[in-house]
């Protein structure tokens, strides 16, 4: 890490310096400048141009080094490697750590919780479970006969991950995933996120830089849309799958590159919302239980990521005595969300300037809606005055949610569609009536209210499952 101070109408800001990692090896080279997402998060890396022929792997027979150890084997280097990733004890994490806290929406508090809870993504039991379920170890370890004269087994592939930043974990499961499919990564750290990945990869080469799993993982930095490096990278001869976090230009733009013998695997963005039942009015202690389990699945994590709710369907009624019940459950929600503790969530220390010009607006149409917070950055619940969410639902962060009072929960059934990801649901029997229609409508995860937060290591993801899709299911055919 560098310090460059600027003076002048120049912050002094500190300039991070990224490091090139290819297949255990660290390549110190830090000639190109980048620009983060935010003020005062520049770092310098080198341009993967440069060394474009040691990035990608051209001979596939490389693979076979994996296929000395067992998933077992390869599970055990993961707890290693997690007993390493310490973050009192782990100089990459720091790093990775104060550049976060300049370029992440998350702030600093719940951060630290990330990094210092990392060591628990790395039990064996949890690795060895999630990659059975997802997988099938049998699959991996060896030919798994279908039936007589069929068999099949799961290879893994050279692949691209064009991983999101919005949480430090990303990085962290996609290096697990690599090793647990007996994969080799090309991993794109992304802006708002360049070292933690790149911190996992040091600690790696440090642990043990010969090991299999160690040469197959490369990380490195370019900017989206680099045609010198992409249009050499996405080529069959180099890779075979791209997974790919992104938006629909991202997504877009990469799909250009894509021809027989690519296969893309999109985890795009995704909306959430929440569906209460009446259930929730029952008595005052009922409401605000409730309420204090969606504020969990708004406000965690800062509202950054796909699976927070945004748009809570709530059974009240319609009519001036059901306004009067969302109200209420409004202000307990609101409440909640500033009581949530600040490992978990705080005020957004950069919120969403547009965001907040929209909820100053609703304060001028108040017999439409009903405004609740939302005057510096600790968040806003909207409550509407009808059936229909606001205009502008897919802006929806920093804390901001829009409660929307309906008579029937048909209603919120027919809002699903494909861009749904999580909906938390009370109560439990509501989940149960109507998770199926749910699931016709889009919906891809359902999950008892509170917990959107806490997603299975071990289950699918928006409506795939990316760690099957990332591998090759070979057939041997006898005949």
């Amino acid at each position: 890490m560098t310090m460059i101070e600027q003076d002048g109408d120049e912050a002094v800001q500190q300039v991070f310096n990224v490091p090139l990692i290819i297949r255990g090896e660290v390549i110190e080279d830090y000639s190109v400048d980048y620009g983060g997402r935010q003020q005062g998060s520049q770092f310098r890396s080198a341009n993967p141009v440069d060394y474009i022929d040691r990035i990608v792997m051209t001979r596939p027979s490389a693979m076979a080094d994996l296929y000395s150890l067992s998933i077992d084997e390869i599970a055990d280097y993961l707890v290693r490697l997690g007993e390493r990733l310490e973050f009192s004890k782990n100089a990459y994490m720091q790093e990775a750590f104060e550049l976060s806290k300049r370029t992440s929406g998350l702030s600093e508090s719940i951060l630290r919780s990330i990094y210092e809870g990392m060591p628990g993504t790395f039990v064996k039991e949890s690795l060895l479970n999630s990659i059975d379920h997802t997988v099938g170890i049998d699959y991996l370890d060896g030919w798994v006969s279908l039936r007589e004269g069929v068999q099949v087994r799961a290879f893994g592939a050279r692949t691209v991950h064009v991983i999101a930043g919005n949480a430090p974990m990303v990085g962290v499961a996609t290096v697990v995933r690599n090793a647990l499919t007996r994969s080799d990564a090309i991993v794109k750290a992304p802006s708002n996120d360049p070292l933690t990945t790149t911190a996992v990869a040091r600690t790696m080469i440090d642990m043990d830089p010969d090991h299999p799993v160690t040469k197959h993982l490369s990380v490195a930095y370019w900017k989206g849309g680099d045609a010198s490096f992409e249009a050499e990278l996405y080529r069959p001869k180099n890779i075979e799958k791209i997974v790919a976090w992104g938006g629909f230009a991202s997504i877009k733009h990469i799909s250009g590159y894509l021809q027989p013998g690519i296969d893309l695997i999109t985890l795009d963005p995704k909306q959430s919302g929440t569906i209460i039942g009446e259930e929730a009015f029952a008595d005052e202690q009922t409401m605000n239980s409730v309420a204090a389990k969606a504020a969990l699945d708004v406000g965690g994590f800062n509202q950054e990521g796909c699976l927070n709710a945004r748009v809570i369907y709530i059974v009240s009624g319609t009519d001036e005595a059901g306004l009067e019940r969302a109200r209420r459950f409004g202000q307990a929600l609101f409440d909640a969300i500033q009581a949530l503790p600040e490992e978990i969530s705080t005020p957004h220390h950069s919120f969403d300037p547009d965001l907040k010009q929209e909820i100053d607006g609703l304060r001028f149409v108040a017999e439409d809606y009903t405004v609740i917070g939302g005057k510096g950055s600790e968040g806003a619940v909207i409550v509407s005055h009808d059936s229909e969410q606001v205009d502008f639902a897919r802006q929806l962060a920093c804390r901001v949610a829009n409660l929307v009072p309906i008579d029937s929960v048909e209603t919120a059934i027919q809002s699903v569609n494909a861009y749904t990801q999580t909906i938390g649901i009370y109560p439990e029997s509501l989940k149960t009536e109507i998770r199926d229609r749910l699931a016709y409508q889009g919906g891809q995860r359902l999950v008892s209210l509170g917990g959107a937060i806490n997603p299975p290591g071990d289950g699918p993801q928006d409506g795939l499952e990316p760690l099957r899709r990332m591998c090759k299911w070979i057939v041997d055919d006898t005949q």
